[in-house]
């Protein structure tokens, strides 16, 4: 093992030693202000999770909740540097095949039990393997996992992969306790039913302490924690106030100290950066850089006829979207692959903001309207996030009903939703997915054919079409950046050409925090950090 992957050896003893906390005393002291043990942080958390078991279920309350019980090998920076979590260090073989993992020592599940490279392994190559379609493909390429002793795990794959390191923070790798979840050979179905997912056991600052659904999670400190006088917070309580102005009043007073994701409307955005006793920001999704679409499920005619999708895509006005309902915060996309991520190709156009364009290809593809005005009718599944969802839907179906197309809205539950969702039961939806900082990790998953399966968050609009399957195989193949980047802008090309979902804009999520809450948002991935260092002033 002759290079670390990354980083240099002399970064990555500099990011070994600030792991513990990303505020350090020195720093703390500088600014006035010392980390303290004590205290309870109270958090909104919208909409309400399913579950708390990280791969069990990945939707964005499920990832920001349950990140403070579980933990990934690496976590990101915001310039997405692999930093050290449970992974000590870690090294890549000269042909880049090979990666080895040196452990902490003295990790431990909440439940006593050690932490070892057999736990990584099976979360690795079986839980994760078997629950998550994208961490299927990419795991994959493993040819060997070996544990040379309870501390060390060596993966080597079948050929290098640029991105494989991206695959370990705990959003999409969590590290599970073996113990619990090998039951006799169990597999994804035995997974998502372990009795255990009821009472979530991980190696995180925090442990599963109490659940009244529909009120709050409440976590709690893990005294036996691998940091050493670490969390300093007692408690994380994630309070489930389902209604959007019932949340504004409760970070208004001061009854929650945190707001993220989808907790407070955008059309409120502007009123909390007023008050004084907060700090907002949107950094943290630098990792994610989730982009929104409108999603159309290809075996609802006419739906995959190309002709109608670009039509759609010219009826709707996304800096309307944008100024109007997001009040500015985030951007308009201009391809499936956000500009925040690796390889997105810059200059792509999308079919932009035009109803007599729409009504031209419409007129087209032969559908005319009848005495109502209405060319067609679809089935729209609202996105139970939140208020502003609603009035996306409400907004599409009046954009779309200009052009002679009759939207007909539909609402669910997170869990109908996504239930739905995974049985292609829908014509259209609003989805964002997130892009782990590389299109193969979080991209290609929505568009390739191998991925049409009645899980959510794969290909289940159905899109077809060999030559993109080609060029994402080929990027994911290159070990050459500039092979990856040639393979990623032609597939951008083609599907700017052929719209398989209408994408409408790259999101910005803000975060609100009261002033006296400290190191909230410091990695690549904010608020889904472990929050061992978080505390309050």
């Amino acid at each position: 093992m002759d290079r670390i992957e990354g980083l240099t050896r002399r970064r990555l003893v500099a990011a070994t030693a600030l792991a513990p906390a990303l505020m350090t005393l020195g720093e703390a002291r500088a600014q006035g202000v010392q980390p303290k043990r004590g205290g309870v942080l109270n958090a909104l958390l919208t909409p309400e999770p399913p579950v708390l078991v990280l791969g069990v279920n990945s939707q964005g309350p499920t990832l920001q909740a349950a990140s403070k019980i579980y933990q990934g090998l690496f976590k990101f920076s915001p310039t997405l540097e692999a930093l050290p979590e449970l992974a000590q260090s870690w090294s890549l073989s000269a042909d880049k095949r090979s990666y080895t993992f040196k452990l902490q020592p003295n990790v431990t599940f909440h439940d006593g039990k050690p932490m070892t490279a057999d736990d990584v392994i099976f979360s690795i190559t079986r839980f994760h393997a078997e629950l998550s379609p994208r961490a299927r493909s990419i795991f994959a390429k493993i040819k060997e996992a070996t544990a040379p002793d309870p501390l060390t795990v060596v993966f080597t794959l079948d050929t290098p992969f640029d991105p494989f390191l991206l695959m370990f923070d705990v959003t999409t790798c969590a590290i599970v306790p073996k113990h619990i979840f090998d039951v006799d050979g169990a597999k994804a179905a035995e997974f998502r039913n372990n009795p255990g997912n009821q009472r979530p056991i991980g190696t995180g600052p925090f442990m599963f302490g109490e659940w009244q659904r529909g009120s709050f999670i409440r976590l709690k400190r893990y005294d036996g924690y691998w940091k050493p006088g670490q969390p300093y917070l007692d408690e994380i309580i994630f309070r489930i106030v389902p209604d959007s102005q019932s949340r504004g009043v409760a970070l208004q007073t001061g009854q929650v100290q945190m707001s993220a994701g989808n907790d407070i409307e955008p059309f409120d955005v502007p009123r909390f950066q007023q008050q004084a006793n907060l700090d907002m920001t949107t950094k943290g999704w630098e990792l994610f850089s989730p982009l929104m679409w409108l999603e159309l499920n290809h075996r609802t005619k006419p739906l995959d006829d190309v002709r109608v999708r670009t039509a759609l895509s010219h009826a709707i006005d996304r800096d309307f979207v944008l100024r109007r309902l997001w009040f500015g915060v985030g951007k308009v996309a201009t391809s499936p692959v956000a500009s925040t991520t690796r390889f997105h190709e810059p200059g792509l156009k999308l079919p932009g903001f035009d109803t007599k364009k729409a009504i031209s290809l419409l007129d087209e593809a032969g559908l005319k309207p009848n005495a109502q005005g209405v060319r067609f009718s679809i089935r729209h599944l609202t996105l139970p996030y939140g208020e502003v969802w609603t009035r996306l839907a409400e907004y599409l179906r009046t954009a779309f009903k200009a052009v002679g197309v009759e939207l007909v809205l539909e609402s669910s539950d997170t869990g109908g939703w996504a239930s739905r969702v995974a049985e292609w039961n829908y014509d259209t939806t609003i989805n964002f997915l997130y892009q782990f900082g590389d299109p193969t990790l979080g991209v290609e998953r929505t568009y390739v054919s191998s991925n049409i399966q009645k899980i959510v968050f794969t290909n289940t609009g159905a899109y077809k079409n060999t030559k993109v399957d080609e060029l994402f195989a080929q990027a994911r193949g290159a070990a050459d950046p500039k092979e990856r980047q040639a393979a990623f802008g032609a597939v951008q090309k083609l599907l700017v050409e052929e719209i398989p979902q209408v994408w409408i804009m790259e999101m910005a999520f803000p975060t609100f925090t009261d002033k006296k809450v400290r190191n909230a948002v410091q990695l690549g991935t904010g608020v889904h950090g472990s929050y061992d260092d978080v505390f309050l002033a």
